[in-house]
């Protein structure tokens, strides 16, 4: 397939956004070891991860899975891939291999999957139920499919309240719907599931309230940071109303006694049915 550039990426694939996807994964990583856990993801097994991205999460898989296992990262970005192939190579995590690949056009390569993880890639496709498919049918049946996905991407606020801030995160919303995708996605899940062949074992609500001094503050952040500049370049926020967001933030995270509660995401574990 061809090359995918910046701009088919609403986030962008550039080295600020290679670098943010880094810290959101380490912020994340405690929750999504918890997951695979329960989950069953062990050593031997075979894993597809869906929208690998930069590789954070398949590194962490072919660790799990150990040498006798097999994990393929799926990710339609070039640049992208290329940076998991990078990492992965200086691990020497040779049960890795890699499919470049917009899964909306393209089905997973053959496998029998006994897991698949997909986060934050359903909200951003044209086709969820699509999507759900594919996975579907490269999961052996009783397989495990895991994602984390948003459910209410406007629980995004700032304690006292920021008006520039929630216009930010409305204007994030926007942008991807203007591309295709839905950033609540998780709240069709159970018909897609359903439709899909699926029976769902576990759903768990994930969100989070910090401090400025909490890392996990650092998530959101570093969002901010990194997209208010790609929203005033899609044409979604002026230069002034970038500015505000930017001062408001600078302001909270100032404040030892505000807090931050995070976009709500839903954990959802579920089993290809047999």
């Amino acid at each position: 397939m061809g090359q995918i550039t910046d701009k088919d990426y609403v986030l962008g694939t550039h080295d600020e956004e290679i670098s943010r996807l880094g810290l959101q994964h380490r912020v994340w990583r405690p929750t999504v070891l918890e997951c695979w856990r329960r989950a069953g993801i062990t050593i031997g097994m075979k894993v597809v991860d869906i929208g690998a991205g930069p590789g954070y999460a398949t590194v962490d898989l072919a660790e799990i899975v150990g040498p006798t296992g097999q994990v393929l990262a799926v990710e339609r970005s070039h640049r992208f891939l290329e940076a998991a192939r990078h990492s992965c190579g200086l691990r020497e995590l040779a049960q890795v291999s890699f499919q470049e690949a917009d899964i909306m056009t393209e089905p997973i390569q053959t496998g029998e999957f006994d897991a698949a993880w997909c986060r934050w890639v359903a909200s951003f496709v044209s086709s969820p139920a699509r999507l759900l498919q594919r996975i579907r049918a490269a999961l052996k049946p009783g397989g495990a499919a895991i994602f984390h996905e948003y459910a209410n991407y406007a629980t995004w606020q700032l304690s006292p309240r920021k008006p520039a801030v929630e216009e930010f995160v409305g204007a994030v919303m926007a942008s991807w719907r203007a591309q295709g995708g839905e950033p609540n996605v998780a709240l069709q899940f159970p018909d897609l599931l359903r439709d899909a062949g699926f029976t769902v074992t576990s759903v768990q609500p994930r969100i989070f309230t910090v401090s400025p001094g909490d890392f996990i503050w650092e998530w959101p952040a570093s969002f901010i940071e990194v997209n208010v500049a790609r929203l005033e370049q899609l044409g979604h926020l002026d230069a002034a109303r970038a500015a505000a967001v930017r001062t408001e933030f600078r302001e909270a995270q100032a404040d030892p006694g505000s807090w931050m509660t995070t976009p709500l995401v839903m954990e959802i574990i579920a089993r290809a049915n047999l």
